[in-house]
């Protein structure tokens, strides 16, 4: 369990993630982009998260340059889109990600989702980025067991991540469970279930026990759960805010009442069922 904001999780191949970081999906490219950016750098989180179909990856990459980190002190994500899935496009789509972002090696590149009949060409040209050294690990995203399973039939690496909607609607008990078997860390992306969660009653009670927000409930549930998770926000108040988790630990029964709110219920297209 991270102890705090740059506290790290070791993927299988030894390469250190921070456990908690920024998601910008929805985020505009420009100046939203980048300050949203740049505020989470100044409040001390270390990785970003965007993706080639969010479309402000070049603000991202402007606001890395524009903050000054050490780029060897942050971890960046990007994800494949499913229209570059296969072989060669996705060689070619990493290329014009890095291009975009403005550098020489992106920390985690995923499959975005598991287009039937081409993730496992993906993964091969995902595969050759690792052995290249342009990523320092790869992964996936809205994987199923059934897709994993599927992918690790033929592949000679297995996948460090798998990133799924997850939060306390949708907890993915036992696709947690297997990712565990496989050494696979899971990441939640919409942790706080698109701000649908945000005026559930259970999870309001849970905070003021705590003097804690929803969300910062929601994120503590993750961080205790061993969950990776990458809040979204574009406020400077509400990104310091989702941070400010780690002084404070929720009881076994409460992680138990956050559980048994699970209704296998998605705010996201299900990974057996899209059409984009």
């Amino acid at each position: 369990m991270i102890k705090n904001l740059q506290d790290i999780v070791t993927l299988h191949n030894g390469v250190k993630m921070p456990g908690f970081g920024l998601g910008v999906w929805q985020v505009q490219d420009g100046d939203e982009v980048v300050n949203s950016v740049k505020y989470a750098l100044k409040a001390g989180y270390k990785a970003i998260d965007t993706a080639a179909v969010y479309k402000n990856e070049e603000g991202v990459g402007q606001a890395i340059k524009e903050a000054g980190v050490p780029r060897e002190d942050l971890f960046i994500t990007t994800k494949c889109w499913n229209a570059d899935q296969g072989y060669e496009s996705a060689l070619a789509a990493f290329e014009t990600s890095l291009e975009k972002l403005g550098l020489d090696y992106v920390d985690l590149y995923l499959i975005h989702w598991p287009v039937a009949g081409k993730y496992k060409d993906t993964w091969r040209a995902f595969e050759k980025l690792y052995k290249d050294g342009k990523v320092r690990a790869i992964g996936v995203s809205n994987f199923h067991q059934h897709h994993l399973e599927n992918l690790l039939v033929d592949a000679e690496i297995t996948p460090m991540v798998n990133q799924i909607e997850l939060h306390p609607l949708l907890s993915q008990e036992p696709l947690r469970e297997y990712c565990q078997s496989k050494n696979i860390k899971v990441e939640a992306w919409s942790p706080l279930g698109n701000g649908k969660l945000l005026d559930n009653p259970v999870l309001k009670e849970i905070g003021e026990k705590y003097n804690k927000t929803v969300a910062q409930v929601i994120l503590r549930w993750d961080v205790q759960n061993d969950i990776i998770t990458i809040p979204k926000s574009t406020k400077e108040h509400r990104i310091i805010e989702n941070a400010n988790i780690f002084d404070f630990e929720l009881s076994p029964e409460d992680i138990q009442t956050i559980n048994s709110l699970n209704k296998n219920e998605r705010t996201g297209a299900d990974p057996d069922n899209f059409n984009f």
